[in-house]
């Protein structure tokens, strides 16, 4: 346990955040909460503000008279951005010089890095200004910073493709998965469980269908995206009635990407593969997560490598021009050797596009409700383990195209997508750049309005629970009429 006591609130995100990356296995509590005081601390950190100045201080001791270390730095409180990268910047120092750790993003902790070169450079800032100000402003490394420049400077020129303000994306999910993967954490339903529910679900999912092409008829539909869950959990008569819905209420004349996660080859057949193209879906993903039939098992996923191997080479016979696989790095029981061998099973395969992500531990994940069936499972994930994996990205003539991080993320990484010339997903950079409004149907969906010019957000939400969703579909519909209204949307 790590305790911290501040006395003013509105950082504690960030703190957390920083003190977390540095301490991945430790408990970190705050003054008011429950944990609190459950346990003596591994020490104590304590944060005073004041008008003009910010206070920082480790105890071994909560109480204890005399600090082990401390900062103090000047502030203008009244420029909160500033003093919460002062503050970032001071607690880095600390723990850095506390723990002799080096974080490869520094100070940032939150799950969009990208948009800050991507700002400037619309701004029109020159290249080594940008790479200075990530440098002493968030302390990230050369090695993210240059990598982070070659993102930002492909997405600005896949992005300068749409209309922010007259385009749109459609999202819609579909929460339906074989089985529950042991590190998923995502609103999903084993299909056997609901299997008699899907043609309901599907009838609700219509209906946000309808409003939805109605409310922005005058609007370009620039992508598409099916995602889980596991859409191919669907039959092939199920998705082609989607589709068919989809293609007969919207103008696709605008449209530059229709993707479809086809995921797990358990779900995949040649009927379903024949629908996707038949309907010109331009990109789908098949996602083996890992190409050792071991790990396949501990994870839950009821199919081998061959099977993997298998749909993919059908994938391809039936023509389809643009796949992406999905990795993890860190997986339970896995070491360097693994992910080698993974990565070359990858190589021979060839896809289009590639996403590696680094195994982030939710806690609705069964493999961090349940971690002590598996703390016999070493999980691992190092800069040699995403060296290896941009090693094969350039092997396969791929460049990476879009990033993003998430919390308790395996060795303080990140998730990156390569991709091959012109195979990049372009949905993929706008549901982390927040450019464009995303709107997202189906259950546990989650709509983006994006307006004034890419500077506000606003969000509405729909149940998670699918039979909530089919029950209060018509409900759903009204908090996305409600938005538009409050947003004056147009």
């Amino acid at each position: 346990m790590i305790t911290i006591r501040t006395n003013q609130s509105g950082f504690e995100y960030d703190i957390h955040s920083l003190v977390k990356s540095f301490y991945p296995a430790m408990d970190v509590a705050f003054e008011g909460e429950k944990k609190f005081l459950e346990e003596p601390p591994l020490f104590h950190i304590e944060i005073i503000f004041s008008d003009k100045e910010v206070e920082a201080a480790f105890y071994h001791v909560m109480g204890q008279e005399n600090s082990f270390l401390n900062r103090t730095i000047e502030i203008d409180s009244s420029d909160r951005k500033e003093t919460k990268n002062r503050l970032k910047r001071i607690l880095y120092e600390m723990l850095q010089e506390h723990t002799n750790k080096v974080l490869p993003w520094g100070t940032l902790s939150g799950i969009r890095p990208i948009k800050i070169p991507l700002k400037m450079i619309e701004e029109g800032q020159p290249e080594k200004e940008i790479m200075q100000y990530m440098k002493d402003t968030y302390y990230c490394s050369d090695e993210k910073i240059k990598l982070s420049m070659q993102i930002a400077k492909r997405e600005h020129a896949l992005l300068s493709r749409l209309d922010y303000e007259n385009g749109y994306s459609l999202y819609i999910g579909i929460p339906f998965c074989p089985s529950t993967c042991l590190y998923c954490s995502f609103t999903s339903y084993p299909l056997g469980m609901w299997k008699d529910k899907v043609d309901l679900y599907l009838e609700a999912l219509e209906k946000e269908i309808d409003f939805t092409a109605v409310k922005f008829a005058k609007k370009k539909l620039n992508t598409i995206y099916i995602g889980g869950g596991t859409p191919t959990t669907l039959t092939s008569a199920q998705l082609d009635r989607l589709i068919r819905k989809i293609k007969c209420s919207f103008d696709l004349s605008y449209l530059l990407e229709f993707t479809v996660e086809a995921g797990r080859p358990d779900s995949i057949t040649k009927e379903k593969l024949e629908v996707l193209k038949r309907h010109a879906v331009s990109r789908i993903s098949i996602n083996p997560q890992t190409m050792q039939d071991e790990t396949l098992k501990v994870l839950g996923r009821n199919h081998t490598v061959q099977a993997i191997k298998d749909t993919y080479h059908l994938a391809r016979e039936i023509g389809f021009d643009n796949i992406n696989m999905d990795l993890i790095m860190g997986l339970p029981g896995e070491d360097i050797l693994d992910v080698r061998a993974t990565l070359e099973e990858i190589k021979l395969l060839n896809p289009d596009n590639l996403t590696v992500h680094s195994l982030a531990l939710k806690r609705a994940a069964r493999l961090n409700m349940f971690k002590d069936e598996y703390k016999d499972y070493k999980m691992e994930n190092t800069k040699e383990h995403i060296e290896a994996a941009d090693e094969a990205a350039v092997y396969l003539d791929m460049t990476p195209y879009y990033l993003y991080r998430q919390k308790n993320m395996a060795g303080n990484l990140e998730n990156v997508g390569y991709a091959k010339e012109g195979k990049a997903g372009i949905y993929n950079i706008l549901i982390m750049e927040e450019k464009q409004t995303i709107m997202a149907l189906g259950a546990g969906a989650s709509t983006k309005f994006v307006f004034d010019h890419t500077t506000r957000t606003e969000r509405a939400e729909n149940v998670k629970d699918v039979a909530i969703y089919i029950d209060r579909i018509d409900e759903m519909i009204k908090r996305k009429q409600d938005k538009m209204e409050e947003i004056s949307w147009h």
